[in-house]
């Protein structure tokens, strides 16, 4: 089922995807990799707030390169999920209302989707290039030292996604691995 949604992402929304649901996001996202979430987890460890509201805000996974001459970013595309599964359960617990990447999640990973209500979202590896082109604006709002993972403001329309772990914990990468099976 296709659905348009805007980000911040509330409990309705996300509860009301569906593992297989294509998703066009527009409104507000962040990116966030790595090194920025070290540095988020480093953050409440000591007792300070985190650099940007959690709460229903989505987090892309992913460092872009370079904008060209007119363009607000380049290239775009998704990284690997399972690099920020470590820090993921605690911002969940925080609020956070969804997550975009690619490739699976840990067990810790969804049950803290499941407990929260949130969901996973997977953006197509290699599709960097036409993935930016859904980008309108791209600021960086926080450790901007840490260059291309520096954590940024992304104002995204029709960002297209595509639902693997939805709210209740259904798995898209393994009811399709079963419905291949059964072709």
């Amino acid at each position: 089922m296709e659905k348009k949604i805007t980000a911040p992402v509330d409990k309705e929304t996300a509860k009301s995807l569906k593992a297989g649901d294509y998703v066009y996001i527009t409104g507000t996202i962040y990116t966030a990799r790595d090194a920025a979430h070290k540095r988020m987890q480093e953050a409440l460890q000591e007792g300070e707030n985190l650099p940007v509201d959690i709460k229903g805000n989505v987090i892309y996974y992913m460092g872009p390169s370079p904008a060209r001459e007119g363009r607000p970013i380049g290239s775009a595309g998704p990284t690997t999920a399972s690099r920020m599964d470590r820090y993921t359960p605690e911002l969940l617990d925080l609020g956070m209302g969804a997550m975009i990447g690619k490739g699976k999640r840990s067990k810790e990973v969804i049950d803290a989707i499941v407990r929260n209500g949130s969901v996973y979202f997977a953006a197509i590896g290699g599709a960097g290039a036409l993935l930016s082109k859904c980008i309108k604006e791209s600021t960086v709002v926080a450790y901007d030292d840490l260059g291309t993972e520096a954590i940024r403001e992304l104002k995204v329309e029709n960002f297209p996604v595509i639902v693997v772990i939805d709210s209740e914990g259904n798995n898209l990468y393994e009811t399709a691995l079963l419905k291949y099976k059964e072709i």
